[in-house]
């Protein structure tokens, strides 16, 4: 059965540890090593994850059997808004139909949600695909400057209570 723990503090260099089997595995084929790395270390290092949780970042583990196979991190942005910043299942657990059973669990957590926005890579299609699948549309096409001379060239993408 598949399950959201809330994650803590306590629980960031797990959550970094996750980032890094699951970006290294799927991320360098879309953005190349050197973006992947450089991304870990701004924005999935224990430290930027402590600065995130500070920032009101809510960070839940997908579990399973009690096997931490993923996390989730959504801001709450009021009125039923939310933004989601993390989805990721360890590469092993994809393709088992996990997300759909984590996307509905966040609609079931918070009870006032009324739409999720989240930013997603234009060349992350399986990724893209899910998204379409659990009742996500494309809002807007964006780049965002990260420095370093990287960008995230992505789709904002929104889902809306049916």
């Amino acid at each position: 059965m598949i399950q959201l723990q809330r994650a803590g503090t306590a629980d960031v260099r797990e959550l970094e540890q996750l980032a890094r089997v699951i970006w290294n595995e799927h991320y360098p084929a879309i953005i190349g090593q050197e973006q992947v790395d450089y991304m870990l270390n701004l924005m999935y290092s224990a430290p930027a994850l402590l600065r995130q949780l500070e920032e009101k970042q809510q960070f839940f583990f997908i579990t399973e059997n009690q096997q931490h196979i993923g996390y989730v991190s959504l801001t709450d942005k009021g009125n039923g808004d939310y933004f989601l910043h993390k989805f990721y299942v360890l590469p092993d657990q994809q393709g088992k139909g996990i997300g759909k059973h984590v996307h509905d669990a966040i609609l079931n957590y918070f009870a006032d949600l009324k739409t999720i926005t989240l930013t997603v890579n234009r060349k992350n299609y399986k990724s893209i695909n899910f998204y379409f699948r659990v009742g996500y549309i494309i809002k807007e096409v964006k780049d965002f400057d990260i420095g370093n001379g990287y960008f995230m060239e992505d789709f904002i993408m929104k889902w809306l209570i049916k």
